[in-house]
């Protein structure tokens, strides 16, 4: 028996080896300390992409930019990014596609123990914006504030753009009194004791928007998606369960705390519940209208330097995987080639 099992063992797998070395390669950019990090994790662990019939191979990159000229020049067949860049692309003739995957976001957060009630407490405070002057949540910000309160806060505040990790050793070291972050930096500030002035799903509320919006989500050309829909709605399918194990999985969280980068068990839990809460479950006809709104608030604050001219969301962007395959959101048909 002690020769059999080896040989057994030997046998399984240069008889299994050879259908892995098979499966079609799908190529991703990822941030190289991003949260994206998390699924592919789940993904490789669980051997996902040879369960639905692919071989991941993740690329690094070391910012937004690298990620977009990576799925430009064809060096990776997919990036993680938004939709307001994929609509602008369109406008451009560059034709890109988009699968909603998260609404996870962060919002106000102000110095504990700093009087704050409300926005109109903010006037005169310089407050940390990562993302830049067209970043999304700061536009939402500044409609929610004109709409509500009648105050243009881009006047009001004094505005400070940096990038996230900076924004929060700021506020960490008291030298920032309040910041508007993406939404795992915002979860850390949570967790040690900031105030939440407002967040991103109040904003969208007080505009208006009562649906659960996706931000971020699969970005892909659709000439290559065009030749390689099947391949796609694989990967896509794989992608949505893996985030149905951290939806579901306390123990893979447990897993997966290294990467995390958690530095207590109090930011570690945060970073979870507030992960799970933007976990898109379903897309439907209802989510593209509340995205509809969303562009045209997005437009009229962040104009052409956010558009880059196109007035319009062009809903076609939008798909969502199936086992039937890919499906056109805007037109409902399980059409991959669409």
């Amino acid at each position: 028996m002690s020769v059999l099992r080896p040989l057994f063992f030997l046998i399984t797998l240069f008889t299994v080896a050879p259908a892995w070395a098979d499966l079609p390669t799908l190529r991703v950019a990822v941030l190289q300390f991003g949260t994206l990090n998390w699924e592919m994790d789940v993904i490789r662990h669980h051997q996902l992409d040879h369960k639905f019939g692919f071989s991941l191979d993740v690329t690094p990159v070391g910012g937004k930019n690298a990620s977009s000229v990576a799925l430009q020049s064809g060096a990776v067949d997919l990036i993680y990014s938004d939709w307001v860049w994929v609509n602008r692309q369109r406008h451009n003739r560059r034709m890109y596609g988009f699968s909603p995957v998260s609404a996870a976001a962060g919002g106000v957060y102000v110095q504990a123990g700093r009087k704050a009630d409300d926005l109109s407490d903010l006037k005169g405070v310089r407050l940390g914006i990562a993302g830049g002057s067209v970043d999304k949540s700061w536009l939402l910000l500044q409609a929610y504030s004109k709409k509500t309160r009648a105050l243009d806060l881009a006047t009001a505040v004094q505005p400070v753009f940096a990038a996230p990790p900076l924004l929060n050793k700021l506020m960490y070291d008291g030298k920032l009194p309040a910041s508007l972050n993406f939404w795992h930096y915002s979860a850390r500030l949570k967790a040690r004791g900031f105030t939440p002035l407002i967040t991103v799903p109040e904003l969208l509320r007080g505009l208006g928007i009562e649906t659960q919006v996706p931000l971020v989500g699969w970005v892909f050309a659709e000439g290559w998606a065009y030749d390689n829909a099947d391949l796609l709605n694989r990967f896509l399918l794989a992608s949505a369960e893996a985030r149905q194990i951290l939806l579901t999985s306390d123990p893979e969280w447990q897993r997966i705390r290294a990467l995390t980068k958690s530095e207590n068990d109090a930011i570690f839990a945060t970073l979870r519940q507030e992960y799970r809460k933007g976990v898109l479950q379903d897309f439907t006809t209802e989510h593209l209208n509340a995205l509809d709104r969303l562009y045209r608030i997005f437009a009229k604050e962040g104009g052409k330097k956010l558009t880059g001219g196109a007035n319009e969301l062009d809903l076609t962007m939008f798909r969502m995987p199936s086992p039937d395959g890919l499906i056109s959101v805007a037109s409902g048909s399980a059409n991959a080639q669409q």
